[in-house]
């Protein structure tokens, strides 16, 4: 919390003094937007403990309920705001996002407050008894600092900073550099948000919940001949399925975006978006979901069983990453405008799975199971994608979007018969992943 205090003041007022300020007749309150983001940023922080020590201990449901109540309640206060005072501006956004952080922290307060001493913590052996012991304070007969933890600490602590750069680089280089005006900033931030939707509430959880799982099953740093039979095994299948589960989904996605990206983006802004480059950044941004799906999984697996020094030889690989990332997006983005964005992003992750990937492959080389198979699909269900994508290409041509509302519904109906016939494809070729999610 110090450090997020120390880092929000800092940042704060680069964005408020160095950094290009909006015109206040077109945005207004940017200075109140800055420091409530900031303040918003420093309250998440308070509840990181208990949202650390949920994770833990896979206290799902409170998870859900947690994030549920408070997006729930940002976007009920946010439509509300925006419908009454929409001279408001930045206003708006600002208290929307500080009662966020709020309901989330305080949904974990309350859950471990009454959680801990009572009998269902008893009988379960929770390690903490009281709401005290999640402070900070000093241990007598322990050192101040674990030094093997802090490095290990430290390690996480680079490779995040790398990721973020990596995930969010494009922001950065758009900010600082100034490659993009305000008006196309906001139409790529449209189609980045819309895109991300899949990304958010299907590969995010996923990520989150199962790097849980690798963790628990498998030891760090152990070799495969160093680890339980069973519970590599084990791992090895739910990776195999996991990965085949999330490249369906993005495969899904990357070929059915192509052809209805225009479409999407006129029923959701009209022809400001349709006629521009939005649908190009969102044809983009379809096949980039591919690489997120395929990414998420690799990397959560071995970020789970690097021992530090991997992670650190990791982060160095990050590192160089980082760098030719922020210069492909500023050329690209010379090149190609905002599309340039993304591209950058598809070479970011495509290097990223290729590294994840070679560890995988090394980390099963002495076993006898391959989860790497789980990114090969069936031939028939690969003959049924590209046959959608060539007839809802087709389709788009013919009947998208400028000859009526007639013309739209045959192109909907096409994409939606080339869905079912991917679906039923998928039923009756991946049995094996279809038992694994009606299990699961």
């Amino acid at each position: 919390v110090p450090l997020g205090v120390f880092w929000s003041l800092i940042l704060g007022l680069v964005w408020l003094h160095l950094l290009e300020v909006p015109d206040p007749s077109v945005v207004p309150h940017y200075q109140a937007g800055v420091v409530a983001f900031a303040l918003s940023a420093i309250i998440e922080l308070l509840g990181e403990p208990f949202w650390v020590l949920a994770q833990a201990h896979l206290f799902v449901r409170l998870k859900v309920i947690a994030e549920s109540l408070s997006v729930v309640s940002k976007c009920i206060l946010m439509v509300t705001l925006v419908i009454l005072y929409p001279h408001w501006g930045l206003y708006i956004f600002s208290l929307a996002q500080l009662l966020y952080v709020s309901v989330l922290v305080l949904c974990y307060v309350i859950y471990f407050v009454m959680f801990l001493g009572s009998p269902e913590a008893t009988k379960k052996s929770f390690p903490i008894a009281r709401v005290k012991a999640l402070l900070p304070s000093f241990v007598e007969d322990e050192t101040f600092v674990n030094w093997r933890e802090a490095r290990l600490t430290w390690s996480f602590f680079k490779q995040s900073f790398l990721k973020q750069i990596l995930t969010e680089g494009e922001r950065y280089v758009m900010t600082f550099l100034n490659v993009l005006n305000f008006g196309d900033q906001g139409v790529y931030d449209i189609v980045n948000n819309l895109g991300s939707l899949v990304a958010r509430f299907i590969f995010l959880p996923i990520e989150e919940s199962f790097y849980v799982f690798f963790a628990k099953v498998l030891e760090r740093g152990k070799t495969v001949k160093d680890q339980k039979r069973d519970d590599v095994a084990m791992a090895a299948n739910v990776l195999e399925l996991l990965l085949k589960l999330v490249l369906l989904i993005g495969l899904t996605i990357t070929v059915f975006g192509y052809a209805y990206s225009q479409l999407a983006l006129d029923i959701y802004g009209g022809s400001m978006l349709s006629s521009g480059t939005g649908p190009d950044l969102l044809r983009c941004y379809s096949l980039y979901v591919l690489f997120l799906a395929v990414n998420g999984v690799t990397e959560c697996f071995t970020s789970a069983i690097m021992c530090k020094e991997e992670v650190d030889r990791y982060n160095f690989v990050m590192l160089a990453l980082s760098f030719t990332f922020l210069c492909i997006s500023y050329f690209l983005t010379h090149w190609y405008g905002s599309v340039g964005f993304i591209l950058a992003n598809c070479f970011n992750m495509g290097i990223r799975i290729a590294h994840s990937t070679h560890y995988i492959h090394h980390f099963f080389r002495e076993s006898t199971h391959r989860p790497l198979t789980g990114l090969l699909p069936s031939p028939a269900l690969l003959l049924v994608y590209i046959s959608s994508a060539v007839v809802t290409a087709f389709s788009e041509v013919l009947f998208c979007c400028d000859k009526g509302w007639m013309a739209r519904l045959i192109h909907v109906t096409t994409g939606a018969l080339c869905l079912a016939a991917t679906l039923v494809t998928m039923f009756f070729t991946e049995t094996k992943l279809i038992h694994f999610v009606r299990s699961q």
